[in-house]
């Protein structure tokens, strides 16, 4: 039996997922708990102005960087302030 690959530590997962329609006065919801200097990586099916609304709450989190879960190739980071992280750069995680 294979064992489930675990994410390297400090990286904390914001799952944005809808479930049914939504409108844009309904906000994502509170953001997890993040270390200084963590990845955080927003996760699930929601309309792309969801996540512009997750980027700009995370913005001022004590987040080194900030990635956005693509299915096809992984977290690709989006926004950084450290050097551990560029833009572009894709990170392997695992959801669960």
């Amino acid at each position: 039996m294979a064992l489930k690959k675990e994410n390297p530590p400090g990286i904390v997962i914001y799952p944005i997922r809808v479930e049914a329609p939504t409108t844009p006065d309904e906000s994502p919801p509170p953001l997890p708990v993040i270390p200084r200097g963590s990845l955080v990586v927003v996760e699930g099916r929601s309309p792309i102005w969801r996540y512009g609304f997750a980027l700009h709450a995370l913005h001022g989190s004590p987040a080194a960087a900030i990635a956005f879960y693509d299915p096809g190739i992984g977290a690709v980071v989006v926004e950084s302030h450290d050097a551990r992280f560029r833009q572009g750069q894709i990170v392997d995680i695992t959801l669960r």
